[in-house]
């Protein structure tokens, strides 16, 4: 009985030294990488009677779960490094995960290196043209709007976008954004050789040479299509580079319709593709990889082939990457869809998200563009139109500080900003004199030419919003070339767009030019606006007029025959053009000089302001003009303010001048003491036109606000 007793004894005791065995092996075996043992899922079941065992397994339990709580605050502390407490930019989705899969942008923990938050992100668009470089200014608001990192961009453009593009950045003054411009030119030898139906033209090739176009010290750069919208930070699409392998030198998205499938209509031959293929509306290059494996010579060999056989490209640059993917299948790291969300037709785009914050880079890459049938297309084209109509003044802010970057000329002008007294009674107008707007020169399509020809003219002007309906009646009247200064905020800019697209009148012009001075300030910087117009007319001379004048019909032809018979380009001196308002309307405009002086003798037609301000006008000498069969002297007096036609090189406006009164009293003032110089004796200083040359006023001027006239 007592040997019965003594062997069960000794069986529990060998069961419970396995037991605690046991538990401590699975400590063992949780341990981290970090060499201490976490227990992962406890499940004790029921323990030893011991207290000694309980206590030492309570103990690790309270170990384990101050590791615990020591791993989670590291871990936030590397999520809220340079994300300011948002995942950090290293998460994403699987690798390559394969089209219409389970998706997310969510990981547990990121898979490369966390951009830091000064680093310098390199961005390269190819731009070209006046339409591309107004769609460009969404992609980069967009960019702007979500961005933690300083920026380099990097554009390949012509002439006009470079103009363009350079005036926009100079006066934007970003903070942390620098700004390089590539002549395309220059690169149109490298593939003006290959025949492309795409509507892009020679510039959708342009993507083929940017190891070549591109700094040499450059090792990497994301690139963009001009139509990409931007739905969260770019640094998250950047740290994708550290996810590449050794071989791996471009970062692409699977295109999303089955173009390459060869399945869209009967004989459909499509340009070799690995599977779905490959979209080029988003691309990641590793540069300097891409130079040590010769990538020019392997595209060129790779078009060259397939040429021989396929005659031209249907998609531009796209079939060449494709086709040399084809070959080289390890070049590509496939890039999760949700970073290039394809909408055009035919897409499978939807599979790419389930929810808004799926959502990464939005791509219109279909002709029709904001037209594209999409189920979601109304949602797509909201969050669009938000940075279309977006207030770019706001993204100057500045949202961080890099000891390491150069002071940008924004924190000067900040500086000379706080310098001001603000109880200064001219404090107003000395910070609207500092203020620096917005400039985006030639606005819609411009297509003038300027001929050889001495004593051409450009009519020059200013307006608001509230002006618009001058427009077409001023295209009307004047054949030649036209320079505008419109000061309008973003959404108002895209208001006219809208208006300019949808008349007939404007849309059939393209000798006219549009530049937008976007909004700031309460004042109206009146002579910043006509500096404007008048650097960028392109002609020998030009008419300064105001907006609600309406010249003569055939004015144009008068203002050069004119400047012609007088020798202007060969003396100094201006043409006085007189002007003349009315209280109606509704108005049949005079046809001839006869017509308007019966006009003036019934009284519906008065000399301009003889009833507000008759010394503005007075020197024209109206009495003298009413006889007056050939051009004539007028010498100036104190507070004269013609509208006159002058050389395009004349003084520019005094920009301190904003809203109503003197603005250009001055500027004509300037004006004699320039055209005097080396003048006869007398000081003769400007022509009065005779005959038939005049301008007529619609509508009656408020002196209350220079822009906006009360009716009658």
């Amino acid at each position: 009985m007592l040997r019965s007793w003594r062997v069960k004894l000794k069986l529990l005791l060998a069961t419970v030294i396995l037991a605690v065995l046991l538990s401590w092996l699975y400590l063992f075996m949780g341990s981290l990488e970090y060499g201490r043992f976490l227990l992962l899922s406890p499940c004790l079941g029921e323990q030893p009677s011991r207290d000694v065992e309980r206590e030492a397994l309570a103990l690790q339990v309270r170990r384990v779960e101050e590791e615990n709580q020591q791993l989670r605050q590291q871990l936030g502390r590397v999520q809220a490094d340079g994300s300011d407490g948002s995942p950090p930019w290293g998460a994403s989705a699987e690798d390559g995960s394969p089209l219409g899969g389970e998706r997310s942008n969510r990981t547990a923990c990121p898979k490369q290196r966390v951009v830091h938050k000064c680093e310098l992100l390199h961005v390269a668009i190819v731009c070209a043209g006046h339409n591309a470089s107004r769609d460009v200014v969404t992609l980069v608001k967009s960019i702007l709007f979500h961005r933690k990192n300083p920026l380099h961009f990097h554009f390949i453009t012509d002439s006009v976008a470079h103009q363009i593009l350079q005036t926009l950045f100079q006066s934007w003054m970003v903070p942390s954004v620098h700004v390089s411009f590539y002549n395309a030119d220059d690169l149109k030898p490298e593939v003006s050789w290959i025949p492309n139906k795409h509507y892009s033209g020679i510039y959708g090739l342009m993507k083929l040479t940017l190891t070549k176009a591109l700094p040499s010290n450059l090792s990497k750069v994301i690139v963009l299509d001009t139509d990409i919208t931007f739905a969260t930070d770019i640094a998250e699409l950047w740290a994708v580079f550290g996810k590449f392998s050794d071989k791996q030198v471009i970062g692409l998205v699977e295109n999303q319709s089955d173009w390459y499938l060869g399945n869209l209509w009967k004989n459909h031959r499509p340009w070799p593709a690995l599977g779905r293929g490959f979209n080029t509306g988003v691309i990641l290059l590793l540069l300097d990889r891409l130079r040590r494996l010769g990538w020019e010579q392997m595209w060129r060999l790779t078009a060259e082939r397939e040429l021989m056989s396929m005659l031209s490209t249907s998609l531009a640059d796209q079939d060449i990457f494709n086709a040399v993917i084809k070959q080289n299948p390890a070049l590509v790291y496939r890039l999760p869809c949700f970073w290039n969300v394809q909408l055009s037709d035919h897409t499978r785009s939807e599979q790419c998200y389930t929810e808004v914050s799926d959502l990464k880079v939005i791509h219109w890459n279909s002709p029709k563009k904001l037209r594209v049938k999409n189920k979601h297309v109304e949602f797509f084209r909201n969050l669009y139109l938000t940075f279309l109509e977006y207030d770019g003044n706001l993204l100057r802010r500045e949202l961080f500080g890099c000891a390491s970057l150069p002071s940008p000329p924004s924190n000067q002008l900040q500086q000379a900003l706080e310098e001001l007294d603000e109880d200064d009674p001219c404090y107003d107008f000395r910070r609207q004199h500092l203020t620096q707007h917005r400039i985006h020169l030639f606005f819609l399509q411009y297509e003038f030419l300027a001929l050889p020809n001495p004593t051409d003219v450009t009519l020059v002007a200013q307006l608001s919003m509230d002006r618009l309906q001058m427009l077409e009646a001023i295209c009307k009247h004047w054949a030649g070339p036209i320079s505008l200064a419109l000061y309008m905020s973003d959404a108002e800019a895209q208001q006219f767009l809208r208006y300019a697209q949808a008349s007939e009148v404007l849309s059939a012009r393209r000798n006219v030019a549009y530049h937008i001075v976007y909004k700031e300030g309460q004042f109206y910087p009146i002579n910043l606006l006509r500096n404007v117009a008048l650097a960028n007319a392109q002609t020998p001379y030009v008419f300064l007029t105001d907006i609600d004048f309406l010249p003569m019909y055939g004015l144009y032809d008068y203002l050069r025959n004119s400047i012609q018979q007088l020798e202007l380009p060969h003396r100094k001196a201006a043409l006085i053009v007189p002007a003349f308002e009315t209280l109606h309307y509704r108005l049949t405009f005079p046809k001839s000089k006869a017509e308007l002086l019966s006009m003036l003798d019934m009284g519906s037609l008065y000399t301009f302001r003889y009833h507000v301000w008759p010394k503005g006008h007075a020197p024209t000498d109206y009495a003298k003009w009413r006889t007056a069969t050939v051009p004539y002297r007028v010498a100036w007096q104190p507070d004269f303010e013609p509208y006159v036609v002058v050389r395009r090189d004349c003084p520019k406006y005094d920009q301190r001048f904003v809203g109503f009164g003197w603005n250009k009293v001055s500027h004509i003032m300037e004006l004699d003491a320039q055209v005097g110089e080396g003048g006869g004796a007398g000081g003769q200083r400007g022509v009065g036109t005779g005959a038939d040359g005049d301008a007529c006023r619609c509508a009656p001027r408020s002196t209350s606000c220079w822009s906006c006239p009360t009716p009658s």
